[in-house]
């Protein structure tokens, strides 16, 4: 594992057991997926601060706009290949890519701001209902 890549992974387990909160951002307090990344890879230095606007939480359920998957793309490339520890995995629930996956090893591993589990964990990328909606993964920050 590279140097940021072992600090990504380190920063995603820190905020492990943070209660799921839709919008929330505070270790510890609440995060959900979209908060998640944006404060893992800023606490890395491979993004600046994000203020997205207000997003409603069932977006996917009745807008088609890839607003989530426009955002990661903002910041990082898609992966050819497999994902490497560090990269975001993305996931559709509904019309659009709408859940976040920081991958820790593959094939696998992810950790994520789960609503199924009310709080930051660390599971299988296809487990429970994340199975056969993986749509791919990005590496943020121009990260090698």
């Amino acid at each position: 594992m590279t140097p940021i890549q072992q600090a990504i992974v380190e920063e995603a387990r820190s905020w492990l057991g943070t209660p799921w909160h839709h919008m929330g951002r505070v270790k510890g307090a609440g995060v959900d997926c979209a908060m998640l990344l944006a404060e893992v890879y800023q606490a890395v230095g491979l993004i600046p601060r994000v203020d997205p606007e207000p997003y409603p939480m069932d977006w996917a359920l009745h807008r088609g706009e890839q607003r989530f998957l426009e955002w990661v793309e903002k910041f990082g490339v898609k992966v050819e290949g497999d994902p490497q520890p560090g990269d975001v995995l993305l996931y559709q629930y509904g019309r659009c890519v709408s859940h976040a996956a920081i991958c820790v090893e593959w094939p696998g591993t992810v950790i994520h701001a789960y609503l199924l589990a009310r709080c930051v964990t660390m599971n299988g990328a296809h487990d429970g209902d994340m199975a056969g909606r993986l749509v791919g993964a990005w590496r943020i920050g121009g990260q090698q």
